[in-house]
């Protein structure tokens, strides 16, 4: 049985397609067309997932799409009306796209695909979500928590999730969610509003937030509290509606009542510096004042945020006993609250869908169809997260070949191709890192990322200017070998755990340790990813040979892409990175290209 899962029309499209039970590709559509945050229908990722198979259209039992379209328009026609004149500029670019194309999603498969109309479903936007995190994690059951900007008209859902395997004697799936939160009250939203403010991209710069967040002090709550009203004995919140205009406005997302309370945006390009980054810059009082204040007010909202979710978790778990989670949706994708979460709630386990935006919603609908509409017991745990394209050294080659850029080919000998990178890190050469299938969802997992050596702070600046080409104050992961993860965060059992082989969680680095890693220290803590050897090889030979030579098991790991672009998927599209930055080795496969300064 073959299900494809779609998402579009909204965020970041995609698609996905599973085989029995098991995951068989999984694509942003952005990683094809080179659009960032593409929202088109997933026209390519979708060819890819059926080419990855091997199978055409006539070969699929179902077609399931993320979300019910019609919900979704009525709660936008209805929230426009209600604000009518005010949202006239919402009203309009809402029916401009939803009259030709987002309510005519099936008829949209329909043509596309060829399906009979009886295998097009449709999954509620937050069932998407929790089928994502669930039916993907190795919990027989869980609480589940699901947040994001808003789906139909749910922004928060609260949930329990029960389930049966291959081989059991008798059981059922299912997952009850039965507590939700509703547009506009939304956590996502809220922080989404807060993005806008500090002058990033909505949807794409909330990490920025977060980023920012441990260079300022949460000194504004009571400032908080009148537009952000939590009960924290239930997690039930709301937002003050007269300070925000996301529901009435199709450019901005926070209104002059927000402004005379935290003051004036953020330019969106301007330099931020505090005391703490850039003591060299003292002089610049002004700007020096106003950057700790926007570093205070990102520190403000993400407290709010955390505290917020803690609250919520707590109460799940009275409502259900059990000490598992797992979650999906936007907000899942919040780092620091995720290490709050399993310190400070009694859940011991947290599972979290890697792909936990729209993206993931494309998986999970395809789960929903086969666990819950077909009723099929469960087989596997999403294994890993690499379950996008590939090429062959062949490709590789003849891509090369077409802009002539000269090459080392180490076919056959993979082992020497290891000990050459490794040694290279050592020598602070930077290295563009892309082998076997990328990655599913946000994170560069060792598929298609750029490492480094983590051991000295001048690494950070050298990735963040010269080839990254963004803010100086965001940070860098650290990849570390999951069998020595302990010995450098203080994570109990963080080998056990999931989320750390998907870079879910913000965790504290060991005072003895930070000075070995300075490059992925980030105000004591790292956003780790865990590597083990059956996942990925030679990603986990690259980390282990480099420990062998300095004894620090740990690289610096970051998105194989420039500043504004997807990550990359193709072979052209990593040349195309390395010959515009300064990478100084290209490593595709087995094949190895090198700047000319770098021998």
């Amino acid at each position: 049985m073959y299900i494809l899962g779609i998402s579009c029309y909204y965020h970041d499209a995609a698609a996905a397609l599973i085989q029995d039970g098991r995951v068989v590709a999984a694509s942003m559509e952005e990683r094809f067309s080179r659009k960032k945050h593409d929202n088109s229908y997933p026209e390519k990722a979708i060819e890819f997932c059926l080419r990855q198979a091997g199978i055409t259209f006539r070969d699929l039992t179902y077609v399931v799409f993320y979300e019910k379209p019609l919900v979704k328009f009525e709660r936008i026609l209805q929230t426009t009306l209600n604000r009518f004149p005010n949202s006239l500029a919402v009203w309009r670019e809402a029916m401009t796209g939803w009259l030709q194309q987002n309510l005519w999603v099936k008829n949209e498969i329909l043509k596309r695909t060829g399906v009979s109309p009886k295998k097009v479903l449709f999954c509620d936007h937050h069932m998407s979500h929790a089928a994502s995190a669930f039916f993907a994690s190795p919990f027989r059951e869980a609480a589940v928590l699901t947040a994001d900007g808003v789906g139909e008209w749910t922004s928060t859902t609260l949930g329990k999730a029960t389930s049966f395997w291959e081989g059991d004697a008798s059981g059922s799936n299912d997952i009850q969610l039965f507590s939700e939160a509703r547009f506009p009250h939304s956590l996502g939203l809220l922080y989404s509003a807060f993005t806008a403010w500090l002058g990033f991209r909505v949807n794409n710069g909330e990490y920025k937030v977060m980023g920012m967040s441990p260079y300022g002090t949460p000194r504004y709550m009571d400032k908080m509290e009148k537009l952000f009203h939590l009960d924290p004995a239930t997690g039930s919140f709301r937002l003050d509606m007269d300070y925000f205009s996301f529901h009435e406005s199709a450019d901005t997302s926070f209104n002059h009542r927000f402004v005379e309370l935290f003051g004036q945006p953020r330019p969106p390009e301007a330099d931020f510096f505090t005391m703490e980054t850039n003591p060299e810059r003292a002089g610049e009082r002004e700007a020096m004042a106003l950057n700790q204040h926007y570093a205070d007010v990102s520190a403000t909202v993400q407290k709010a945020t955390e505290d917020a979710l803690i609250a919520i978790c707590k109460h799940l778990h009275q409502q259900t006993g059990l000490d598992k989670l797992v979650m999906a949706g936007g907000v899942a994708l919040n780092t620091k609250a995720n290490w709050r979460l399993l310190n400070e709630t009694p859940f011991t386990e947290i599972y979290i869908q890697p792909a936990s935006g729209d993206d993931g919603g494309a998986l999970g609908a395809a789960m929903w169809a086969y666990h819950m509409v077909a009723g099929r017991p469960r087989v596997e745990a999403m294994p890993h997260a690499y379950w996008g394209a590939s090429y062959t050294e062949a490709q590789i080659k003849e891509t090369l070949d077409s802009v002539g850029l000269k090459y080392e080919s180490y076919e056959g000998n993979p082992d020497k191709m290891l000990d050459m990178c490794a040694e290279e890190l050592t020598k602070s050469k930077v290295i563009g890192w892309m082998q076997g299938r990328y990655e599913w969802g946000p994170r560069a997992l060792g598929a298609r990322s750029i490492l480094a050596d983590p051991r000295t702070e001048a690494m950070k600046e050298v990735v963040n200017t010269k080839i990254k080409f963004r803010e100086p104050f965001r940070p860098f992961a650290p990849v570390v070998l999951r069998d020595r993860a302990a010995e450098y965060f203080d994570y109990a059992e963080v080998q056990e755990h999931e989320a750390p082989r998907y870079m879910l969680m913000v965790a504290p680095i060991k005072d003895d340790k930070r000075g070995q890693i300075q490059a992925v220290d980030h105000k004591g803590t790292g956003r780790l990813q865990s590597i083990e050897r059956e996942t990925n090889p030679r990603y986990y030979g690259v980390i282990e040979r480099f420990g062998q030579m300095t004894g620090v098991p740990v690289l610096l790991n970051t998105s194989f892409n420039l500043r504004g672009e997807p990550i990359v998927n193709t072979p052209a599209n990593a040349i195309n990175t390395f010959v515009n930055s300064d990478i100084d080795i290209l490593v595709m496969e087995s094949i190895v290209v090198r700047k000319p300064n770098s021998k």
